[in-house]
């Protein structure tokens, strides 16, 4: 496993971060002080990559980074910034400095992905990739169906799903399709849009303007691909349904999101008006919970992999390991999925895995993210879902990730009785 060194005083971000990163198969470690990091620092093996804060009561990004080119590491460092200040971004990146920046805003998002281009070659953890992975499911074979058809049309697109469950793939796949693939595409992370894009100083336009509109004129006749739309700041929404309103560009643009976009223009913190033109048609990723005929097919796609990998005889799952796999909730979909399946290759010393090699991560107490609890009615049928697949309470709160005492609590505090239904 890389060694990951977070440098952070945030006691909880590092929780988040170390979440995130271990979900992934990496070994995170943290430090709360810049001196800290440094005797971290000098501990690290080959292949390690390090995410430091911009600022530390103690020193700087800029500081540890000099430190480590002084004594002669050269380990990647990405920086966490606050938000997009360009001159905070030139001072850490300037002179071969951090290899690249987050925001802090986005670590769910952008931290692992990040990470996963700096890692050695060797050491490197095996990614979703950039093509659709074949499946079985109904609901499946209909998006199949929806790219095929979306694609040979014009039209804006927004694909939604929750994390992991491969939405730049599906994008990906509808530009492969479509009659622009002869065309250039670029991918934008909306969280990151005004840092990549070209900007002109002598410019009367603004700076977000001139970064957006590089992009468009990059991929004149081509595809924009902007991943996580959510993460998109109101100024750069306003930007973006100028360019697409007023000026017409002849680019497609294609659009990543998590479902509570839609909750977001409800609450108005998300353009309707820049919806309705990204928006022409929609494409809906199923959670993996609730396509569970495909985990065995997604699974044996992983093992494969492995086996190419390691130039090995691929390993298969026995019906103990098939029906561990259909009860758990996977928080994390098919990216979760993908890290469990090649722990329990690793773990298991013959051809056959069994439930007993397979492992999944459980959250620390203090940061439990297994249950989203973004609103009553989604926690309320995570918790039902989960004991109709355990059959009982206590393995309820297994596959929930969660004690018996809490899962208690929640069934009060929803009215769900000993039946899993609420009480009326």
């Amino acid at each position: 496993m890389n060694k990951i060194l977070i440098v952070d005083a945030s006691g909880s971000d590092v929780r988040v971060m170390s979440s995130l990163l271990s979900k992934a198969g990496y070994d995170p470690i943290g430090a709360e002080s810049i001196e800290a990091g440094k005797v971290e620092a000098a501990k690290l093996p080959p292949g390690a990559v390090i995410v430091t804060v911009m600022r530390l009561s103690d020193g700087t990004a800029r500081e540890l980074i000099d430190w480590l080119k002084a004594e002669g590491y050269k380990f990647p460092v990405i920086a966490i910034v606050e938000n997009l200040n360009g001159m905070d971004i030139a001072e850490v990146m300037r002179g071969g400095g951090a290899v690249d920046i987050i925001q802090r805003l986005a670590l769910d998002k952008q931290l692992v992905e990040t990470v996963e281009k700096y890692v050695q070659p060797e050491n490197r953890t095996f990614s979703l990739g950039k093509h659709l992975i074949p499946r079985q499911s109904d609901e499946w074979r209909e998006i199949e169906r929806k790219i095929q058809t979306i694609a040979k049309s014009n039209a804006n697109v927004i694909v939604f799903g929750a994390s992991g469950t491969g939405k730049e793939q599906v994008a990906l796949e509808i530009y492969r399709q479509s009659p622009r693939s002869q065309k250039p595409h670029i991918v934008v992370d909306a969280g990151g849009a005004g840092v990549i894009g070209k900007h002109d100083p002598s410019s009367e336009r603004s700076e977000t303007y001139n970064r957006i509109k590089s992009y468009f004129e990059n991929a004149d006749g081509g595809t924009i691909i902007v991943k996580n739309l959510h993460l998109l700041s109101f100024e750069k929404q306003s930007v973006l349904l100028h360019i697409l309103e007023e000026e017409h560009p002849n680019v497609r643009v294609i659009c990543t999101a998590e479902p509570y976009l839609r909750r977001m223009m409800a609450e108005q913190s998300f353009r309707p008006n820049l919806m309705y033109i990204l928006r022409e048609f929609e494409i809906v990723i199923p959670s993996l919970r609730e396509v569970t005929e495909d985990i065995p097919v997604l699974a044996n796609f992983f093992l494969k992999m492995y086996a190419s990998h390691r130039n090995e005889p691929r390993k298969r799952l026995d019906a103990s390991a098939v029906k561990a796999l259909k009860q758990h909730l996977w928080v994390g979909n098919v990216r979760e999925l993908k890290n469990v399946i090649l722990q329990a290759a690793f773990n298991a010393n013959d051809e056959i895995i069994s439930e007993s090699d397979i492992s999944f991560n459980v959250n620390d107490p203090e940061f439990d993210d297994s249950l989203d609890l973004r609103n009553p009615k989604k926690e309320i049928a995570l918790i039902q879902e989960a004991y109709r697949r355990g059959g009982n309470w206590k393995q309820a709160a297994k596959l929930l990730n969660i004690t018996e005492k809490t899962l208690i609590s929640l069934r009060k505090k929803y009215g769900i009785d000993s039946n899993g239904e609420i009480q009326s």
